[in-house]
C-alpha cells in the first residue's frame, strides 16, 4: 500500500527537470563503458556479420534467380 502512496505523490508533485536531471547523472555514473578496444572488436564483430549475412541473402537470391529463370525460362 506505500507504493501507491509513493506513486501518487510523485505524480501530484509533477515533473521537476532539476531533479530528472540529477537522477540521470547518477544512473549514467553507475552504467560500466566499454573500452576503446571493446568498441573497435564488437564493431568489427558486428561488421563482419553484417557483411556475412548480405552476401548470404545476396547468393541466395541469384541461386533463386537462376533457378526461376531455368523453371519458367
Amino acid at each position: 500500500m506505500a507504493k501507491n502512496n509513493e506513486v501518487d505523490q510523485e505524480t501530484a508533485s509533477g515533473f521537476n527537470p532539476a531533479e530528472f536531471f540529477q537522477e540521470t547523472k547518477e544512473e549514467l555514473a553507475k552504467v560500466v563503458w566499454p573500452s576503446r578496444q571493446q568498441v573497435i572488436s564488437e564493431s568489427l564483430a558486428v561488421l563482419s556479420m553484417v557483411a556475412l549475412i548480405a552476401s548470404l541473402i545476396y547468393f541466395i537470391d541469384k541461386f533463386f534467380g537462376w533457378a526461376a529463370t531455368q523453371v519458367f525460362g
